[in-house]
């Protein structure tokens, strides 16, 4: 960032600025033919959106690190969001997906984790320089990203204590590396027919599939009301209060334990670690409840907008030119991904599963919820929410994905 000092240090019209960026880039992203189309089918809005924050800082038009925004975002934004993420969740209709989908979804989800343990130790014969150091602390965020989404990426950087910098070197390969697999998905969705003949796949299960979720819609869906939406907003801000009262016991009962036991190695006494476990669990117990039904109403919506702001805030950290300085954290994502893309093959083959399943299975790990229904949608509109379905799963799973990841790779570098 510039060393002279910030054009704007006033918090309230920065958060404006990002407001505007973000309702910018998502209003004509929104578009449906003309400029803005074209210019979206090579330009994920997703980047823009930490790209646009991260050039203000860049240019010195604010200092991000100087900004309380951030730490708002993460202490009630994130655990928030993760709360409505989370009630999104029909584990019934995960079932009826069938065992093919679900199992190619945890494929990908073991891809992701095993593959930074593969990624970490070629890199070592390649080029040991990469993995040096704190190296697999900015694993951790990808791990994150890569198993769930933008909320379990920020969970990881907080509970593993990645720097900025680093964490600004590992979005880049995270966005980067990951929109290049999402194009190699798509180039593949539009060879189905050829892909499905050479696993053998049985596709009267998904043809049942599209017409089970044209009904699903039909039922839940509703607009909200104003009540709806205080309800939805209570539901995420009360769980997330609860979360900070229970993870402050948590740590106090965890460091009364023995040192010996070396639990402060695992993050076991960072408040923060506690705050987006108990707030994902909050969201999976309540979406075994009536409370499941306000995704009709919109909370992952709701929860999507908090975790866009989540995400315009960590942008305005970023330093863009820190990139230049390790361009082998990019080979190292391309041999990540590149595992995870091979296992997934691997096990399409093995069980005969359709491309559609293979392709949104790995999209709602890599690409989460603002990618899987692309992904989906391209083999049928009806079927976008199917992405959406596996993908929230993900961002219940990505905590705890994350972080076994990283212990995992804290025993390989040696820490």
């Amino acid at each position: 960032m510039s060393p002279l000092s910030p054009m704007i240090t006033n918090d309230a019209v920065i958060f404006g600025m990002l407001a505007a960026i973000l309702g910018g880039v998502l209003w004509t992203s929104s578009q449906t033919n003309g400029f803005w189309k074209k210019f979206y089918s090579y330009v994920p809005a997703l980047l823009l959106c930490y790209l646009l924050p991260s050039l203000l800082n860049t240019a010195g038009v604010i200092d991000g690190s100087a900004s309380q925004l951030y730490p708002m975002a993460r202490d009630y934004l994130l655990p928030g969001s993760l709360v409505l993420l989370c009630v999104a969740i029909d584990f019934k209709a995960i079932v009826r997906l069938g065992p093919k989908a679900v199992i190619m979804f945890l494929t990908g989800t073991a891809g992701v984790m095993i593959g930074a343990l593969v990624a970490f130790e070629a890199m070592r014969v390649i080029h040991p320089e990469t993995v040096a150091g704190e190296t697999w602390r900015g694993m951790t965020t990808v791990a994150g990203a890569w198993i769930g989404g933008g909320a379990n990426q920020a969970a990881m950087r907080e509970v593993f204590n990645v720097d900025a910098t680093m964490f600004g070197q590992f979005v880049a390969v995270d966005v980067l590396v990951g929109n290049l697999w999402t194009a190699v998905l798509l180039f593949l969705a539009s060879r189905a027919q050829a892909f499905d003949r050479w696993t053998g796949a049985d596709l009267a299960a998904l043809n049942r599939l599209r017409d089970s979720i044209d009904r699903y819609q039909a039922l839940h869906a509703r607009i909200p009301t104003l009540a709806d939406l205080m309800v939805i907003l209570a539901i995420a801000f009360a769980a997330t209060g609860l979360s900070h009262f229970l993870a402050e016991h948590f740590v106090s009962f965890v460091e009364s334990l023995p040192a010996r036991w070396r639990l402060r190695d695992y993050s076991l006494t960072s408040g923060f670690f506690w705050v987006v476990v108990t707030a994902t669990t909050i969201g999976l117990l309540l979406s075994l409840t009536k409370a499941r039904t306000y995704e009709g109403a919109g909370a992952s919506r709701i929860g999507a907008v908090m975790l866009y702001v989540l995400v315009a805030t960590i942008g305005m950290q970023m330093d863009l030119g820190a990139l230049l300085d390790r361009p082998w954290l990019f080979l190292l994502g391309l041999l990540w991904i590149s595992f995870h893309g091979a296992l997934m093959i691997l096990m399409a083959k093995l069980i005969r599963a359709p491309l559609f399943m293979m392709a949104v299975g790995s999209q709602a790990n890599i690409g989460a919820a603002a990618s899987a229904p692309v992904v989906a949608s391209f083999f049928h509109p009806a079927l976008a929410p199917v992405g959406v379905l596996l993908a929230v799963l993900g961002y219940a799973l990505g905590t705890y994905g994350a972080y076994i990841t990283g212990v995992a790779l804290r025993a390989l570098a040696g820490n």
